[in-house]
């Protein structure tokens, strides 16, 4: 049954974090829910049984473009913006099956705890378990997600909070081997808070603190506190940053970006270098801010947010 709230917002100098435009209103469904304006989806947060993992999808600036794609035709896999592991104990939890659309790692869920606000701000609670197929959980995790209203430029952000517990043994946090390792590909790395962006991307770029992002091949590594991939989407610049936490194992973050005629992808990926065994009973915690901004950022602008989020603002 579909559940919709809607407050008119009329916008005052002296409240920054207002929207310009437009009416916003929640939008609950089973499985999902989304923030609209004038009922078009500025954000939806999915979570039904009918996907492998939850997922945001639209994410998208208010009043337009879109800005991600979910379930793409090339790695269905990919949720938009989402969080995956790639391998727990060597049993991989990133990439579905053809016949069963379901990886041979498993991931479950329990009902969100949402909380929707009267100023169009929310916070989301979940417990996620990861399991082999017809076993036992080994990894825990709990999950808060805080998104901000959309404020006077339409800009608005997502922080990430996830803890992760070794529940009954050690666990091993793997991926792809990157180049260099034995067995290293073009492709490795990958795991983690990720962004698949809209088919249609086109003049996309990455950035960090330290200026342009160089891709080789369609592809980029390399350190940073943070990292803004924008692009033209239906004509409109605009882009998302992701911000790390000084906190994060291996801070600052190792990036991987890949941006070719068919994928314009980006993740903090966390253990891209080497992987990492959590021991029996112990937890880490994970902590992003992802930011959903029109036009594109400079290195400044990344690097006075990258400080910010750091500093606890």
């Amino acid at each position: 049954m579909l559940q919709q709230t809607v407050v008119s917002q009329t916008p005052k100098e002296s409240s920054p974090r207002e929207p310009t435009t437009g009416i916003l209103a929640w939008n609950r469904q089973a499985g999902a829910l989304a923030l609209t304006q004038w009922g078009k989806t500025v954000w939806r947060f999915n979570y039904g049984t009918n996907i492998t993992k939850p997922c945001f999808h639209p994410v998208a600036l208010p009043g337009g473009p879109t800005l991600t794609w979910d379930r793409p035709a090339d790695h269905p896999w990919h949720h938009a913006l989402w969080f995956s592991w790639k391998y727990i104990d060597r049993l991989n939890y990133w990439e579905t099956e053809a016949k069963s659309a379901q990886a041979k790692g498993l991931i479950e869920w329990s009902e969100p705890r949402i909380e929707t606000r009267p100023d169009f701000s929310a916070r989301i609670v979940m417990d996620l378990a990861y399991h082999p197929t017809n076993g036992p959980p080994v990894l825990a995790e709990h999950r808060v997600v805080e998104i901000s209203p959309p404020d006077r430029e339409n800009t608005y952000h997502l922080d990430w909070a996830m803890t992760f517990t070794a529940v009954a043994r050690d666990v091993l946090l793997d991926r792809t081997p990157v180049p260099g390792e034995p067995g290293g590909q073009p492709w490795g790395g990958y795991a983690g808070l990720s962004v698949r962006f809209a088919k249609d991307t086109k003049d996309a770029r990455a950035l960090t603190p330290d200026g342009q992002a160089v891709f080789a091949d369609g592809r980029y590594r390399g350190r940073a506190t943070a990292m803004d991939y924008t692009g033209l989407f239906e004509g409109r610049e605009a882009g998302i940053a992701i911000l790390d936490s000084p906190a994060n194992i291996n801070s600052p973050s190792p990036w991987y970006a890949i941006s070719n005629s068919s994928m314009h992808y980006f993740s903090p990926a966390v253990i891209q270098q080497k992987p990492y065994l959590l021991k029996a009973g112990q937890t880490f915690t994970l902590r992003y801010r992802v930011v959903v901004h029109p036009g594109r950022w400079s290195a400044d602008q990344l690097r006075d947010a990258a400080g910010a989020f750091a500093s606890g603002a």
